[in-house]
């Protein structure tokens, strides 16, 4: 069974209001990621000052004005008119100078070697052919340039919070669509193969998951369908970041060939 990714165009154009259900990815998520793709970026020695930066799957800008208020020089990419118009709305509003265009990862309108920074998050696990995002990824970067990424894994912990918390229980769920195919989640060890067969060196993964107890974090799911606690709220007591397990969820960098 497809997934639903026309829900981006449904409600894409609310990304920063918390009850938004798109909103979970950003409360803890985008702190959580954004500090490891921080330190992977001074651990290189790459000072982010001037960088072009290519965010491949945007959605409503919240990792591109993170990355444009280090100093990168950020292009934001996604197939969702209504997502990418909600994403230069308030990159505006904030005075960030961002370009948004509307494309697919398996097709980017831009030139080969145009980029010194590129990252791929909640993305790889929703695209109809991994292999040409992640070849077209390869081709954008520079030689020596840098991919962060984060993806869902395909275990058995992942199709329990990711499938049946989130999208299929009624009292846990979401959003009443399928956000999620289990069968698209990708394996650290099948990324690994597709990133080399491309000219990627993969230099890391770690786990990126809740912090939160068990029982905490399948009440505030019940709270948040309710309609007691907002999308935001849930999120941030989550408090996803960098964890040890990747049997959920992982991130990772890797380095283009020179």
């Amino acid at each position: 069974m497809g997934i639903d990714n026309q829900i981006y165009n449904r409600i894409g154009d609310s990304w920063w209001d918390e009850d938004n259900p798109l909103n979970m990815l950003h409360g803890s998520f985008t702190p959580g990621r954004f500090g490891y793709f921080r330190a992977v970026l001074e651990h290189a020695g790459r000072d982010p000052a001037g960088i072009r930066a290519l965010d491949i799957g945007s959605g409503g800008g919240f990792l591109a004005e993170e990355f444009a208020r280090l100093g990168c020089e950020v292009v934001g990419i996604d197939p969702s008119p209504v997502s990418v118009g909600t994403a230069r709305r308030h990159a505006e509003s904030g005075g960030l100078a961002i370009g948004y265009v509307v494309a697919t990862g398996e097709r980017l309108p831009l030139a080969d070697e145009s980029f010194g920074l590129a990252y791929c998050c909640d993305v790889l696990e929703h695209v109809s052919n991994l292999d040409l995002v992640i070849e077209e990824t390869a081709r954008v970067l520079e030689p020596g340039g840098l991919y962060l990424f984060d993806t869902i894994n395909r275990t058995r912990a992942s199709k329990l919070l990711a499938i049946k918390v989130m999208q299929d229980w009624r009292l846990t769920r979401v959003v009443d669509t399928q956000l999620h195919s289990w069968e698209m989640f990708v394996k650290p060890t099948d990324l690994e193969e597709t990133l080399r067969r491309h000219g990627l060196r993969l230099g890391g993964i770690t786990g990126l998951g809740p912090r939160s107890n068990k029982a905490s974090l399948l009440w505030n799911f019940v709270q948040a369908r309710r309609g007691r606690i907002s999308f935001g709220q849930l999120s941030r007591r989550m408090n996803v970041g960098e964890v040890k397990d990747t049997a959920v969820s992982y991130m990772g960098y890797a380095t283009k060939a020179s």
